[in-house]
C-alpha cells in the first residue's frame, strides 16, 4: 500500500501550535512565511510518494552486494538520490553559503517524516551525507569547505561518520586508528566497522568523516581527532583522483534496512591512505558530537516516522477488514485500544520532535545571549529522550500494529514485518538507548547546575497553573501535575544518590527515568495541544450555530476540520488516562530501589 502520514497534524504543530511562521521576522529566516514553508512541505509528501515510496519493497527484498570489491546498490536508489539532491532538500536546513537552502529545523524535521517513513534505508544516504558536509562546513577551512561541501550538498559525493571500531564499541576512546602527519595531510591507517552508507554506487566519491588518533597524543576520548578521508583523493581543481587506499571489507547482513549499506571499512592497507585535520588536533570528539547530536534527533524521528506509516498502514487495514460475517474490526473495542494507542504515540512524539526542532531555530534567530542559551540547553536536555523514547515506543508501535493485522501482519505481502524489522536498529545505533539514558542522568539533568531541567519544569507547572480550572480538561490537568511532580522527586532522588556516593541506583533505573521523562513531555505537548484544539472546534461549532451535543457530533462527524479538533482533544485524553499513570508505576519501582539485579548470580 502507499504511505500515508497524516499531514493535517504536521501542520497543525507547526503553524498553529509553534507558529513557527514567525520565524521570517527574523534576520536568518527574513522574508519567509507560512506560503513558503506549506509549499515545502507539500512538495517534500509529493516527492517522497513519487520517488521514494516505491523503493520501500525494493530496498528489502534487493538489498545491496558486494562483489569483486565493488558496491551495487539496489534498482532506483540512484536515481532517487540525484533527484533528492537536485531539489535542495539534502541541505535543507544549512546556510546558503555553499548551497544550502537555510530553512528552519522545524521544517526539515517534518518533511524528514515523509522520507524517512516511506523508505528507512534511502533516507540513511541523504542523512548522512548532510551531516558530513554540515561537519566539515562548521569546523574546516574555507580552502577545504569550498572543494567538499558544495558537492556533497549538491549529491555529486556522499558522506559518512566513522566511529564504531572491532574492539570498541561504544567506548569510543578505545579506537586504535592512527594518523601520522606528512605535510599538509595525514596517512591513515585502521578499521571502522558498522559505517553506514559505507560504500555504495550513488555518487562519484565519499568524504568519510573519520576519528583517529595521531601518534603521541594521550589515550582516551582526550587524543582523538577528527579527520576528512576521501574514498578517492580529491584533485586541486575539484575533479576525483586516485583511488585513496580505502577498501570496503564487508557488507552486513542484517535484520533490517537491508538497502543501506552497512560496511566494514579498512583503512590504509597499502600505507597510502590520505586524511586532512578538521579543526584543531585532539578536539575530534567535541567536533563529531555536532553530527552524532543531529544524528539522535534523526534517530528519534525514524522511531516516529515509521511508527507513524505503520500506524496508518494498521488504521487502514482495520477500515478494511471484516471478522464475524460484515462487522469491521475497527469496531472491536480491543482494535480501537491498539489504534488510539499508536495514534497517541505517534501524535506525541511527533509534537516532541518539531517541538525539539523549534528550539533549535529559536537558539538560531535570538540575540539575547540568555535567552538563546536557554533554547539551547533545553535542546540539549531533550536530545536523548527524542533519540530513546521515540525509537522505544517507535518499535512498540509496529507491535501494535502487527497485531491489529493478526497473522496478515507477520507476512511480508503486508508492510508491517518489514516497518518493524526496518525500525528495531535505531534503538540501538548513534549509541544504545540505555546510553541515552546516562547521558540524560549524568550529563544532561546536571548542565548549569540543573537550571534546564528546572526551567522546563516550571514551565510545564505554569501551563498546569493557568488551565488548572479549565472545565474540560480537570483530570487531566490533576493527572498531568501528579506524574510532574513525581519526575521532580525522581530527579531529586537520582541527585541524591549520586550525592551520596551510589553511583549504581541511578545506572539501575535510567531507563525507567528517561521513559518518565518522555511520558511527562508528551502529556504535556498533547494536552497543551489539545487546550488549542478545543478553542479552534468551538469556534467551529459557533460558526456553524451548534447548540446542543447531538449537533456537535454531527458537525464533527461531517466537517473535516471538526473532526480533526476534537480528535485531538481525545487522543490527549487517552495518553493522559490510560498511558501516562504507567510513570506512576515506574516512579514506585524507582523509589523502591531494588538491587537484585546487582546481586544475582546468573
Amino acid at each position: 500500500m502507499a504511505y500515508k502520514v497524516n499531514y493535517r497534524d504536521v501542520e497543525f504543530n507547526l503553524f498553529e501550535y509553534l507558529q513557527i511562521q514567525d520565524l521570517g521576522k527574523s534576520e536568518k529566516h527574513h522574508g519567509l512565511g507560512k506560503e513558503d514553508f506549506s509549499a515545502i512541505l507539500s512538495e517534500a509528501l509529493k516527492f517522497a510518494l513519487k520517488e521514494i515510496d516505491p523503493l520501500y519493497k525494493k530496498s528489502d527484498e534487493c538489498g545491496c552486494k558486494l562483489e569483486d570489491g565493488k558496491v551495487t546498490t539496489f534498482p532506483g536508489l540512484k536515481e532517487a538520490y540525484q533527484n533528492f539532491a537536485a531539489n535542495g532538500f539534502i541541505a535543507m536546513d544549512t546556510p546558503t553559503t555553499y548551497g544550502g537552502l537555510n530553512l528552519p529545523e522545524s521544517v526539515t524535521i517534518g518533511c524528514g517524516e515523509f522520507f524517512i517513513g516511506c523508505c528507512v534505508a534511502f533516507s540513511m544516504y541523504t542523512g548522512l551525507t548532510r551531516g558530513a558536509a554540515h561537519l566539515i562546513e562548521t569546523f574546516a577551512s574555507t580552502e577545504l569547505a569550498q572543494r567538499y561541501v558544495p558537492k556533497m550538498y549538491g549529491g555529486q559525493w556522499a558522506g559518512t561518520m566513522c566511529l564504531t571500531e572491532p574492539q570498541a564499541g561504544s567506548a569510543v576512546g578505545d579506537l586504535s586508528t592512527s594518523a601520522v602527519p606528512e605535510g599538509d595531510h595525514y596517512k591513515i591507517k585502521g578499521s571502522k566497522i558498522f559505517i553506514s552508507s559505507g560504500d555504495h554506487d550513488l555518487t562519484e566519491n565519499i568524504i568519510h568523516m573519520v576519528l583517529a588518533r595521531v601518534q603521541g597524543d594521550p589515550a582516551g576520548t582526550k587524543g582523538i581527532s577528527l579527520f576528512i578521508v576521501p574514498k578517492f583523493r580529491v584533485n586541486e581543481d575539484g575533479s576525483v583522483g586516485k583511488a585513496n587506499d580505502v577498501k570496503t571489507v564487508n557488507l552486513e547482513h542484517k535484520m533490517g534496512i537491508k538497502g543501506s549499506t552497512t560496511a566494514t571499512l579498512s583503512f590504509g592497507d597499502n600505507n597510502e591512505c590520505i586524511g586532512y585535520l578538521l579543526g584543531e588536533q585532539r578536539r575530534g570528539m567535541p567536533m563529531m558530537f555536532q553530527m552524532m547530536n543531529e544524528a539522535r534527533i534523526a534517530c528519534g524521528l525514524q522511531g516516529q516516522a515509521v511508527a507513524g506509516a505503520a500506524y496508518e498502514a494498521a488504521l487502514d487495514y482495520a477500515q478494511q477488514r471484516t471478522q464475524g460475517g460484515k462487522t469491521l474490526i475497527i469496531e472491536y473495542p480491543d482494535v480501537r485500544r491498539m489504534l488510539i494507542t499508536m495514534k497517541a504515540y505517534v501524535e506525541g512524539m511527533r509534537a516532541l520532535l518539531l517541538y525539539s526542532a523549534y528550539l533549535d531555530d529559536r537558539s538560531m534567530v535570538e540575540k539575547d545571549e540568555a535567552t538563546r542559551e536557554k533554547y539551547e540547553g533545553r535542546l540539549s536536555l531533550l536530545t536523548p529522550v527524542c533519540k530513546a523514547y521515540c525509537t522505544d515506543n517507535g518499535f512498540r508501535v509496529t507491535e501494535l500494529a502487527m497485531q491489529t493485522y493478526g497473522g496478515y501482519g507477520y507476512i511480508s505481502e503486508y508492510p508491517i514485518e518489514q516497518y518493524m524489522r526496518d525500525v528495531k536498529i535505531s534503538s540501538i545505533y548513534e549509541g544504545t538507548n540505555g546510553i541515552q539514558a546516562l547521558d540524560l542522568i549524568g550529563r544532561k539533568l546536571g548542565q548549569k547546575n540543573g537550571q534546564y531541567f528546572r526551567e522546563l519544569y516550571e514551565e510545564i507547572n505554569g501551563f498546569l497553573s493557568r488551565h488548572v480550572s479549565h472545565p474540560a480538561f480537570t483530570a487531566e490537568i490533576a493527572n498531568l501535575k501528579k506524574a510532574t511532580e513525581q519526575l521532580g522527586q525522581l530527579t531529586m532522588k537520582i541527585a541524591e544518590w549520586a550525592m551520596g556516593g551510589n553511583l549504581i541506583s541511578p545506572q539501575l533505573h535510567a531507563v525507567s527515568y528517561l521513559h518518565n521523562f518522555g511520558d511527562v513531555m508528551l502529556a504535556y505537548l498533547l494536552l497543551d495541544q489539545a487546550v488549542l484544539a478545543l478553542g479552534k472546534l468551538e469556534e467551529v461549532w459557533k460558526s456553524q450555530g451548534a447548540g446542543d451535543e447531538a449537533q456537535k457530533s454531527k458537525i464533527c462527524e461531517e466537517n473535516t476540520e471538526a473532526r480533526f479538533f476534537e480528535s485531538k482533544v481525545k487522543t490527549a485524553r487517552f495518553f493522559i488516562s490510560n498511558l501516562l499513570p504507567h510513570a506512576t508505576a515506574r516512579a514506585k519501582a524507582i523509589l523502591n530501589d531494588d538491587p537484585s539485579a546487582m546481586k544475582i548470580r546468573f
